[in-house]
């Protein structure tokens, strides 16, 4: 598959796509986020790809926003068809039951901090910087922030950055908990592969499965997500993973997960 504005690669399961215009700090026009979809949709759907990366190409910008050319002169309608033809996108990542991780080198600002929620995990290099400043174009967020930043960090803190446009250093973003881990810029990628090694030494449905339980019971009341628990937790006991699972663990060897 040919990229214009990605690079695509895919090494020991975890398959790397990097937002790739540097000369523009990795800004999301309309072609690179058709590219997204596309990339983000094969990989869901190879068989030999477990995992996704998503990063910047360079250590200055992960992604430094949209691409403000093509957002000047936009009308309602139009605005609308943007905002929800990247949502749909960004919401792929989400939803998918391969984890998901946004490796943040630079600037994750507009569109790039909301490509960045959109991912299960975030690890940022400590020169990274996050933001939703789009209240400073007359706008709001289109691509989900309004509504994943409040789910990541709390009503106050998220409505705080929302409304002021303020941006937030890799420290203050960990501490916030809109970022889960922060490292020096030359060890983002290899924490990056680390904590996804972690994760995919455990059974691959049991990991989708509590990604759909979150993804689905946040939303739910407390009574109605446990229901939810226990209808996925018998799909997970009914599949081969947890017979090798529990199996391994009594013969005291290392799962084999398939």
């Amino acid at each position: 598959m040919n990229f214009v504005n990605l690079k695509v690669d895919v090494v020991d399961r975890i398959c790397r796509v990097t937002i790739n215009r540097p000369d523009k700090l990795n800004a999301l026009n309309q072609a690179t986020i058709a590219e997204l979809d596309r990339a983000v949709e094969a990989a869901v759907a190879d068989p030999e790809v477990w995992a996704i990366i998503v990063t910047g190409a360079g250590d200055k910008s992960f992604v430094a926003g949209a691409d403000i050319q093509e957002l000047n002169g936009l009308e309602a309608l139009e605005a609308r068809t943007f905002a929800r033809r990247g949502q749909m996108v960004f919401s792929r990542l989400e939803q998918s039951a391969k984890p998901t991780l946004a490796a943040v080198n630079g600037f994750a600002l507009g569109g790039g901090c909301e490509l960045a929620m959109a991912c299960h995990l975030r690890i940022a290099s400590s020169n990274a910087v996050f933001g939703q400043p789009e209240v400073k174009l007359g706008l709001i967020p289109g691509y989900g922030g309004t509504q994943r930043l409040p789910r990541l960090v709390g009503r106050g803190v998220a409505l705080e950055l929302l409304l002021t446009g303020r941006n937030v250093k890799a420290e203050e973003a960990q501490r916030i908990g809109l970022v889960n881990q922060v490292v020096e810029p030359d060890q983002l990628l290899g924490a990056a592969e680390k904590m996804l090694s972690v994760i995919l030494a455990n059974g691959p449905t049991a990991v989708g499965l509590c990604v759909d339980a979150v993804n689905r019971g946040i939303a739910l009341s407390l009574e109605q997500g446990c229901a939810l628990e226990a209808d996925l937790f018998a799909v997970g006991a009914s599949s081969p993973e947890m017979a090798e699972g529990t199996q391994a663990f009594l013969e005291k060897r290392p799962a084999s997960f398939r």
